[in-house]
């Protein structure tokens, strides 16, 4: 069979085999497969199954077929709601995950030190990570899951998911978001807490990509050249329209 190289933005050399995805490994990567391996244990459908090695020393994944989510952000609310669900369903199964003693985790983009609790988390919620396929929602690349919080990766799902940005308008934005935290379920804290930390981890992306361009560090340096002021927008946005957000999550009488 021929390798079919698929597209990616953050890392090189993925490929298809046949019914598999083929990824080039990191130090992180044992990590990743004992934190699919447990959700594939627990009967949650919404990742690839993890199948070791290749000769190559690649990491070796269930394909899934399916459509790539919509990156334009144009998921209808009740879309953005069976995503919000799914999220949910995969917090809680994560949640009884046992790390091993020597895990390695890529951490992109460190928690807020006051968020608790902590748990692994997939840390890259967004479109380009989201297959539709024949047995639901299925995120993908994994490369970033490390210990996190929930309300955190919350923050970045709601935003990339419901395409919260400085094009659209506010109420339509604000209706988006009720839509993708409903189906979640979050309580009443994390509802008075998510509108504020909206921007900050928006603003955390900008950061990171900043920080990686002025040290040359790919590839994050050239996202930096490409959607770095995007993700300032978005930060600047996300921080000027608070109490829009607050009203959007408030509880239904």
């Amino acid at each position: 069979m021929l390798e079919e190289p698929l597209a990616g933005n953050a890392t090189a050399g993925v490929v298809r085999l046949g019914d598999t995805v083929r990824r080039p490994a990191g130090p992180w990567s044992d990590a990743v497969d004992a934190v699919l391996s447990h959700l594939a244990a627990v009967g949650f459908d919404g990742a690839p199954r993890p199948l070791g090695r290749d000769a190559k020393g690649r990491q070796v994944l269930e394909y899934v077929p399916g459509e790539v989510g919509d990156v334009t952000g144009t998921y209808s609310e009740a879309e953005l709601a069976s995503i919000g669900r799914m999220l949910a369903d995969l917090h809680l199964a994560l949640a009884s995950f046992q790390p091993p003693a020597n895990a390695v985790w890529n951490e992109v983009i460190p928690v807020l030190p006051s968020l608790r609790p902590r748990q692994i988390c997939h840390n890259d919620v967004a479109p380009w990570n989201l297959i539709r396929s024949a047995r639901g929602w299925v995120l993908i690349d994994w490369d970033a899951a490390a210990p996190s919080a929930r309300l955190w990766d919350v923050a970045y799902a709601a935003q990339s998911m419901a395409g919260l940005r400085a094009n659209r308008p506010v109420p339509e934005s604000a209706a988006r978001l009720r839509a993708f935290v409903n189906g979640y379920g979050l309580d009443e804290d994390g509802r008075d807490a998510l509108p504020a930390l909206l921007g900050r981890r928006a603003g955390a992306m900008w950061e990171m990509l900043r920080q990686a361009a002025e040290e040359r560090r790919q590839p994050w340096a050239r996202i930096w050249v490409e959607d770095g002021p995007y993700w300032r927008s978005t930060a600047d946005y996300l921080d000027a329209n608070g109490s829009a957000w607050q009203a959007a999550l408030l509880p239904s009488e």
